[in-house]
């Protein structure tokens, strides 16, 4: 609705992406007019959002606020654990949906983000008192990559299942979304 009702259109789709909000960690809706129907939702724990702050976790970043440096550190590495990401924590169907596997993940369950599974694939976290290393600016350009790779293939398979031309973007992931 934040998105939608003030925007320009008669007419849009409108896709939220956010770390949780209640339960529901994205929606995909219809406005029209004065109406907004939602025809599809991904509830916690399978968060865009929070896969991402499982990252600026990971960096040594406060989670909830740390993203942005995450997303600055982004344009300073390479990618090149985008693939294993993609391979190991997230599952991504044709339409854009997700779901994480949540045995690398204790946000549900414990007060930290990741766990030893997590760090066997991605080394130890690093510690806010630390330097930054490469490492840590190619795990930002990795899940920056990933997080950009869901939101376009949510957005497409979005254009395509409803005709709609115009989008509206609301959530603290679509904040991040190039």
């Amino acid at each position: 609705a934040s998105a939608f009702y003030p925007s320009p259109f008669e007419n849009a789709a409108v896709l939220t992406l956010d770390g949780v909000g209640e339960w529901t960690t994205t929606s995909i809706s219809i406005g029209c007019g004065k109406n907004l129907r939602v025809i599809k939702e991904i509830h916690f724990p399978h968060s865009l959002g929070l896969l991402y702050s499982a990252f600026t976790y990971h960096a040594g970043f406060k989670v909830n606020s740390g993203e942005y440096k995450v997303m600055g550190l982004a344009p300073y590495g390479e990618p090149k654990y985008a693939e294993l990401i993609k391979e190991t924590l997230i599952n991504i169907a044709d339409d854009g949906s997700f779901q994480l596997d949540m045995s690398y993940f204790d946000y549900a369950t414990s007060l930290t983000m990741t766990n030893q599974k997590f760090d066997k694939l991605f080394g130890a976290p690093r510690t806010s008192e630390t330097n930054l290393t490469q490492r840590e600016m190619d795990l930002a350009a990795s899940i920056q990559k990933v997080t950009e790779d869901v939101i376009i293939k949510i957005a497409r398979n979005l254009a395509k299942e409803t005709g709609e031309r115009n989008l509206c973007l609301a959530g603290g992931v679509a904040l991040n979304c190039v």
